[in-house]
């Protein structure tokens, strides 16, 4: 057995008995697989339940007890335990498992069997199996892309035209998987080009079909969640491949990416754009706030999701960036409508009671996912490494930096109390700038709310991913070293390099909100948290904090801190501490002796 969770079928060690055993094993097999395929030319499925399938279990298990090391009872029990176990013949099974026939009668059971989910699950099981395989089996790079080949002509011929079963869901998910990981890059691409097309257009397909379906799943609060496990799977895959992406024809995944990527957001926002908890057959989703109470927060929950739904973003940045900017600045501009007629309405009616909040809800809960996948599609949290600047994102920029006005794209950069769209030549501005400055409206329009008296009406968890955004981004942009790049863009460069008014801007833009919120949402632990995370990363670093502690806003907070003022001192011992360590960072940043003196001494 391989320690990588190979199922190996072949000796452990040299001698004549271990090859007469693996003989044996084979024999007993193969009169299993004639049983199957007796049973493949029959037309129910309940013929082998009743007859079929104790001769075959019969055999089989003589096979595997025949068979010592080939098929022991230890192989079996790990083959049942784990649908992910790879299998790594030895050159032996060679003439067997390289047989076309044996591959097109697992297939055609399945299709005969595919209705009975337990049996169908089976089937696919042993499908997995199959499309795992690799090892010395294989004599040669040539008859690699032939199995590859015939194994995905298997696979299209037979999901193509059917409407798949709830049971097959993970099953299908996993052959695919295991093709895409298992086969080097170069057999990928030795296939036919037309079959390689049909086969990232069949799993573009199957994406977006079950991230629909696995939307659905959560809207009926579904306890087997498998349209879920199916749909990060099949996004893994992606991800698998896309990181490969030198391997294969330039621009072969961008319309692939921009169906899968535009499927995701559809299924997170509400209608009319999008599908997000519409009703199903009469049955509504549960309450936003019970199942907010129920489960952990979505950027922990999705991350594998968004985060290959962000690189994905990246490969078709034309599109999605644009996108993202467009649908944040249209639910910004209309939340920010919403809450003036609910502040009118509230001046004739005092009664909080009296506002309808679905719309504001609805609204809420789009702006959540937009910025959570903008985060993710700007920026990775590399742990312990340096953050560079996607290079995608990077060369999207420079891509674009012709048609780019630099003093526009730093208007409405340092406006966020402003619509973007009311700004003249707002259409000749950098997209990346442009995606960043709709959150900054965002984070503006809640300021702004809370100012208004209109706090209650807010929601702490788009306050949550503001300043997780923002933590996210400044990490990688603000203060962007040029050094680290071959080459940089010019607006981004412009905008937030060392020594620019655009950083030093956006800095003490960054505190005040830090304070804004400290004193709003002492009492929502959370959220106070994730800002002081956000203050402690605009200092950790020496650059950073050397434009912080220019601010009169950052001495005025660590005085009100030391004298324990309030609302300082209502917040968690958690946050104060996180409070104290961002305190302790600053205050060693570059300051002349005596404003140095003068900091630890307050």
């Amino acid at each position: 057995m391989e320690r990588r969770h190979g199922f190996h079928l072949g000796k452990q060690s040299g001698g004549k008995p271990w090859r007469l055993a693996e003989e044996a094993g084979e024999r007993g097999c193969f009169r299993a697989v004639r049983s199957l395929g007796h049973f493949s030319q029959r037309s129910g499925v309940s013929d082998l339940k009743e007859t079929e399938e104790r001769k075959v279990r019969a055999q089989a298990g003589r096979a595997g007890r025949k068979g010592g090391a080939s098929l022991g009872r230890h192989y079996i029990a790990m083959f049942e335990a784990t649908q992910n176990v790879t299998l790594k013949p030895t050159d032996s099974w060679r003439e067997a498992l390289l047989d076309t026939r044996v591959m097109d009668l697992f297939f055609s059971i399945h299709r005969k069997i595919r209705e009975d989910s337990d049996m169908a699950q089976d089937s696919l099981q042993c499908l997995a199996q199959l499309a795992s395989m690799h090892g010395p089996v294989f004599p040669d790079e040539s008859a690699q892309v032939s199995y590859l080949a015939h194994m995905v002509e298997g696979l299209l011929s037979t999901i193509n035209g059917i409407e798949i079963e709830d049971s097959e869901a993970v099953g299908i998910s996993n052959i695919i998987s295991n093709l895409i990981t298992m086969f080097p890059r170069s057999i990928l691409t030795a296939l036919p080009s037309e079959l390689f097309t049909s086969f990232i257009n069949c799993l573009t397909l199957l994406t977006c079909s079950f991230g629909r379906s696995a939307a659905l799943e959560e809207v009926l609060d579904k306890d087997d969640m498998v349209y879920m496990e199916a749909y990060d799977r099949l996004l893994e895959s992606w991800l698998t491949l896309v990181q490969d992406e030198e391997h294969f024809p330039r621009g072969c995944f961008v319309q692939p990416a921009i169906q899968v990527f535009n499927s995701y957001i559809q299924c997170h926002l509400a209608a009319p754009d999008g599908t997000r908890n519409l009703s199903v057959n009469g049955i509504a989703s549960h309450e936003e706030e019970e199942i907010n109470e129920l489960q952990e927060d979505d950027r922990e929950l999705f991350s594998d999701q968004l985060s290959s739904v962000g690189v994905l973003g990246r490969v078709a940045a034309d599109h999605c960036i644009p996108l993202l900017t467009s649908l944040l600045e249209d639910r910004v501009n209309r939340l920010h409508g919403q809450l003036q007629r609910t502040q009118q309405h509230l001046m004739a009616s005092s009664d909080l009671g009296s506002v309808d909040r679905k719309v504001l809800d609805d609204l809420y809960e789009d702006i959540h996912w937009l910025i959570l996948v903008s985060g993710y599609l700007l920026a990775d949290d590399p742990q312990g490494e340096t953050p560079l600047i996607p290079s995608e994102v990077m060369e999207f920029s420079i891509k674009h930096s012709t048609e780019v006005d630099i003093n526009t794209t730093l208007q409405i950069l340092g406006s966020p109390g402003e619509k973007a769209s009311s700004i003249p030549g707002c259409n000749r501005t950098d997209s990346v700038i442009r995606l960043l400055s709709a959150v900054l409206r965002t984070s503006e329009v809640e300021s702004r709310a809370t100012r208004a008296s209109l706090t209650e009406l807010l929601s702490p968890q788009m306050g949550k991913d503001i300043v997780w955004f923002l933590r996210r981004w400044a990490k990688t942009y603000l203060l962007v070293d040029e050094k680290l790049y071959e080459q940089i863009s010019i607006p981004l460069s412009t905008a937030f390099g060392a020594d620019t008014e655009g950083a030093q801007w956006i800095v003490g833009y960054l505190l005040e909100k830090v304070i804004n919120n400290l004193s709003v949402w002492s009492s929502e632990t959370e959220l106070a948290n994730d800002t002081v995370e956000l203050l402690v990363t605009l200092v950790e670093k020496r650059e950073r904090a050397n434009i912080v502690v220019q601010c009169e806003s950052w001495w005025s907070l660590a005085k009100q801190f030391a004298s324990r003022s309030p609302p300082l001192h209502l917040l968690s011992s958690s946050v104060q501490r996180s409070l104290m360590k961002a305190l302790v960072l600053g205050g060693f940043a570059n300051m002349d002796s005596d404003t140095k003196q003068q900091y630890w001494a307050e």
